[in-house]
């Protein structure tokens, strides 16, 4: 009977689509769609589909070769599963009709209705509703695809889908409603997020650390990776999309999104030589997959900034942020948390270190929507200390409500394999499949 259940789920959800068909065109009075704007937020929503498979490689790379199918395999599930789950109800819980600043009315949007036609989003007016529904889509694709490589090698693919679908519905919904809704609780105080540091980067990040703790080690964590070439490949995807993730949360074709694309390129390419430069300073040889972590670590950290700061302030936040996930990746090797890919010291503490640099690098020269404040370089103190508070209320909630998760999970479907099952690999003993 349990086989049945996630057929027999579709299979309701597509009698749902004959009963709610939506076709109601709607034309607001007054709303503007500019072509431009709308042509630049469909590149980018394409850009960032583009991150998760090459999320995918990145991920693919770093793993035993008998795992990199399932690791690939779970990045590249969550462009179904999760788009299914958006179009639902996700959309609506995250930006529907405000329920106490924490999660949108889940009746706003069902099946995406009202979202045809002239509808515009308040903080996006420009362009159509639907077109930001599924630019938001792709945020909310990646993030649970984030958390895999912390638990590669090792979980159990039936359980995965059960979490990342509770952790879709329950962490990222909430936080992204928080903090991007007009009337999110996070976005009333004036936390700034351009492009999801905090709701993608932090919440998988803490998720990621929840589910290594949870699941222990593997039986032989140390491992060589099945093919760098992979991981050079998932970089340059994930740096190339990284632009529509960015530049695209601008909301259109203009001044701000050519200031987010400068300051995420300037990030990145700093982070990634500080990483090898840092590598040498400790007597290491020059690595690309160092060269390759970094890279990414400064995307993230640049992430909740892009559009606040200037592009110098921009190159320092990818020379610290580069420093300090070196540091932690060093200490977690040091201990026995079992972070396959080291997702909470490259995304959860890139993510924290871009959230609190937000604070200290963000002026309303750059950016004029930001009402909270110039930060802390600036002489003002008030966004630094609203994200500081802010990054340990999201870090508590991210973390113990994944752990929370993670235990309702393992009590359907055990989430770990067996012990056979990972020495042979998770490509066979999942999917009767072989590289």
């Amino acid at each position: 009977m349990k086989k049945a259940i996630p057929f027999l789920t579709l299979l309701i959800v597509a009698i749902l689509c004959f009963v709610f068909p939506n076709t109601t065109i709607l034309n607001v009075e007054g709303t503007t769609i500019d072509t431009g704007d709308t042509a630049w937020l469909l590149v980018s929503t394409a850009l960032v589909l583009l991150m998760t498979p090459g999320l995918a490689f990145f991920y693919g790379g770093m793993v035993r070769k008998k795992n990199v199918i399932s690791t690939m395999l779970q990045s590249f599930v969550c462009m179904g599963l999760i788009t299914v789950l958006w179009v639902v109800v996700g959309f609506s819980l995250a930006f529907g009709e405000d329920i106490g600043g924490i999660i949108g009315d889940p009746r706003t949007f069902f099946m995406m209705k009202d979202t045809l036609g002239l509808a515009s989003w308040s903080l996006m007016p420009t362009v159509p509703l639907i077109l930001f529904a599924m630019f938001q889509l792709k945020f909310a694709v990646i993030t649970p695809a984030l958390i895999t490589g912390a638990f590669a090698e090792r979980i159990r693919f039936n359980s995965y889908l059960i979490f990342i679908t509770l952790f879709v519905l329950l962490i990222y919904a909430p936080l992204a409603h928080a903090t991007w809704h007009p009337n999110g609780i996070l976005f009333g105080y004036g936390v700034l997020d351009f492009a999801g540091g905090t709701v993608v980067h932090m919440s998988a990040g803490w998720a990621a650390l929840a589910a290594a703790i949870y699941l222990k080690k593997r039986n032989a964590p140390d491992h060589t990776p099945a093919r760098i070439s992979y991981v050079i490949l998932g970089t340059g995807l994930l740096w190339f999309g990284w632009f529509g993730f960015n530049a695209g949360s601008a909301g259109g074709a203009g001044v701000l999104a050519a200031t987010a694309l400068a300051t995420t390129t300037t990030a990145s390419a700093a982070a990634a030589i500080t990483w090898i430069f840092f590598d040498i300073l400790r007597g290491k040889k020059p690595t690309a997959v160092g060269a390759c972590i970094g890279a990414v670590v400064g995307l993230v950290a640049i992430t909740p900034a892009a559009g606040y700061v200037t592009i110098t302030s921009a190159l320092i936040i990818g020379f610290v942020a580069a420093i300090v996930s070196n540091l932690v990746v060093i200490w977690r090797s040091k201990t026995s948390l079992d972070d396959t890919l080291d997702v909470f010291p490259c995304h959860g503490v890139g993510g924290m270190v871009g959230m609190l640099l937000t604070g200290v690098f963000a002026t309303q020269s750059v950016n004029a929507a930001n009402t909270t404040g110039n930060g802390l370089f600036y002489g003002e103190t008030k966004l630094f200390v609203i994200h500081l508070v802010a990054m340990v209320a999201v870090s508590v909630f991210a973390f113990v409500g994944s752990m929370i998760l993670l235990k309702v999970t393992d009590m359907i479907i055990p989430l770990r394999v067996s012990a056979e099952e990972e020495i042979s690999g998770l490509d066979v003993s999942q999917h009767d499949e072989e590289l």
